[in-house]
């Protein structure tokens, strides 16, 4: 069965940094388009990041600048490096795959980011 596992998320003080990873099974990772999401509390979730099967990727344009993107199809794993963090970050983040015969979810992992 397909399964997507995000980590690294935690709690980091204004301006730190995180590194999340979402490692997939069960799809052939290296086909997939991998989108990054978040959601906030008493917020719809919204998109961060796409790192497309070519490593070209794209950016909402409140994270420009401080998040990147990566992927490891040897790994299965994407990547998602959160720099200069600000409260406003603050949600549990999502991992995507993409381009099969449906898209799929990870359950996500929470960013708690304090003043």
């Amino acid at each position: 069965q397909v399964q997507l596992v995000e980590s690294g998320g935690g709690l980091v003080q204004a301006g730190g940094s995180l590194r999340l990873s979402c490692v997939g099974s069960g799809i052939i990772f290296s086909i997939r388009d991998m989108g990054w999401y978040r959601q906030a509390p008493g917020k719809q979730r919204e998109y961060v990041a796409t790192i497309f099967r070519g490593g070209r990727t794209s950016y909402v344009d409140s994270v420009k600048g401080r998040f990147t993107a990566s992927r490891d199809n040897a790994q299965n794993t994407v990547f998602l490096q959160m720099n200069s963090l600000k409260p406003e970050d603050t949600a549990v983040y999502y991992c995507k795959a993409l381009g099969g015969f449906r898209d799929y979810w990870g359950k996500g992992t929470l960013v708690t980011v304090s003043p």
